[in-house]
């Protein structure tokens, strides 16, 4: 496996760990642990971050003139990076109306 296809795979494996860890994170604050949640939240987020560097070598890639073969792959992989980047967003707004709500002002 090479080139597009194991780009397509890293991104992949990378935004599909950090969706999990989200996940993960809202079911502790769902269990009232807190701290629990952030290390998770924190966890997806490093993973995202790895996502994000080879998402990124694929635009400077691009950008430096290589073009980029479409496939359905790589389609699906960028699928699933936006999804996580929605996910880490809607969780940590839940987590912090459930941290409100477990502890009012």
């Amino acid at each position: 496996m090479e080139g597009t296809e194991l780009i397509a795979f890293q991104i992949i494996s990378n935004v599909g760990m950090a969706k999990t860890k989200f996940i993960e994170a809202l079911a502790q604050a769902k269990n009232g642990d807190f701290p629990g949640a952030a290390s998770l939240m924190k966890e997806g987020s490093d993973f995202l971050v790895e996502g994000h560097k080879v998402h990124g070598e694929l635009i400077k890639n691009e950008a430096a003139g290589n073009k980029t073969e479409f496939s359905i792959l790589l389609m699906h992989a960028e699928d699933q990076f936006m999804s996580a980047e929605t996910i880490k967003l809607l969780i940590a707004e839940m987590i912090e109306w459930r941290q409100e709500l477990t502890f009012p002002n």
